[in-house]
């Protein structure tokens, strides 16, 4: 097992669920125009900036999420390079272990055009685009972010949340796929359909997420996700609820699929790219397969909230992470796809066998074959999102 896995065994899923309706709802609500006072105006986003004068910056991000020092797992080395080049303190807090809980925690104050405590955040991608409509979040200055500007993915350049990504970074990305278990199932799955096989029933599970499961499972419908319908949803509402009534889908999970994969208990199911990695190194036999239909490219971004009092700091932070060094220091420990693809020449040069072998892992490096398989789904309008939500969760049992 390599260190990046070892230190990634107890992690948090990165996507994690909308878990009650009511969560939906108030998103929805704050989202939309049901609270005009959420809605901060771009001239009202900005605090007066003591960069300059406090060389600090608060980064919170999910638990870990970041490389640590193999002796020593206090120690961040890639944060602590950027501490020791840029004399900038950067206080790091490992606080967001759910999107929902985190937007609950820091609402209250953007809301009220308060600043949060931090000036930086990362949150995923289809949070992201809430705070992006709210106005919760300040437009990055990419003239001071030249690692950024050169060596972001140009998959992941511009959203339909954020287009040209002003507002956000990818911190990682990852792939929604399938895994399953080629010894125990004895064949090859290459289709979302493959589900579906009658030696299968009762031995799936689904992302129990709306924004986790809907996208992968509308391209096995031959569905473009990047412009998909309401239509393309019920659609797949009807075919997934028919497949819980007759006892086909075993369950629906949040990261705790690993276990029923590992177990034996499920032979397939809708997985992370970043689980599978970690899983194959106690048992080769589980695979992860983008499908022949297409699969979810998705990202976790950095953000700079609204009233952040290191904008500066925060920012140079941020394309600290994008120097191709530093981001394939980064990718050798949390094993998703790295957001940096000049990181792969710089890990393939690698003095370590281990570390080099990354480089052509096509799961943290998706090679052309595989990257005319992916998409990044159009986001779930607020318009959509109660609606949605309701029969979902109906569907899941939330």
């Amino acid at each position: 097992m390599s260190r990046a896995q070892t230190a990634r065994i107890s992690r948090l899923s990165r996507r994690s669920l909308l878990r009650t309706l009511g969560g939906g709802a108030v998103l929805g609500a704050l989202a939309g125009c049901g609270v005009p006072a959420a809605y901060v105006a771009p001239g009202d986003r900005a605090a007066a900036d003591r960069s300059a004068r406090e060389r600090r910056v608060t980064f919170a991000n999910w638990p870990l999420y970041i490389d640590t020092d193999d002796s020593d797992a206090s120690k961040r080395p890639t944060l602590e390079a950027f501490e020791k080049r840029t004399g900038t303190a950067v206080d790091y807090v490992e606080e967001i272990n759910d999107n929902d809980e985190f937007f609950g925690k820091i609402s209250p104050a953007l809301m009220n055009h308060q600043p949060t405590g931090r000036d930086l955040i990362v949150i995923s991608d289809w949070m992201c685009g809430r705070f992006v409509r709210l106005g919760w979040v300040q437009e990055m200055d990419r003239a001071s972010q030249a690692n950024v500007t050169k060596y972001l993915d140009p998959q992941l350049r511009s959203p339909a949340f954020d287009p040209g990504r002003r507002y956000t970074v990818p911190w990682q990305s990852g792939i929604t796929g399938l895994a399953y278990d080629r010894r125990r199932l004895g064949r090859e799955i290459r289709q979302v359909s493959d589900l579906w096989a009658d030696d299968l029933k009762g031995r799936v599970t689904l992302l129990s997420g709306l924004d986790e499961a809907f996208a992968l499972l509308m391209q096995g419908n031959g569905v473009d996700i990047t412009r998909w319908t309401a239509d393309d949803f019920h659609t797949v509402c009807d075919q997934v609820e028919a497949r819980v009534h007759d006892g086909h889908i075993r369950r629906f999970t949040g990261n705790d699929y690993t276990k029923d994969l590992v177990s034996g208990d499920v032979l397939a199911c809708q997985a992370y790219s970043g689980d599978v990695i970690q899983l194959q190194a106690d048992n080769p036999d589980i695979r992860f397969v983008v499908p022949e239909e297409g699969a979810e490219l998705w990202s976790e971004s950095l953000m700079i909230p609204d009233l952040a009092r290191h904008k500066t700091n925060a920012e140079r932070l941020v394309d600290h992470y994008y120097d191709p060094e530093v981001a394939a220091e980064l990718a050798a420990w949390v094993n998703y796809v790295c957001p940096v693809p000049a990181a792969q020449d710089v890990l393939a040069s690698a003095g370590d066998k281990d570390t080099a072998a990354l480089a052509e892992d096509p799961l943290i490096f998706p090679d052309t074959t595989m990257r005319r398989h992916l998409a990044v789904a159009r986001d779930i309008t607020p318009g959509e999102r109660r609606d949605f939500a309701k029969r979902w969760n109906g569907i899941v049992g939330l």
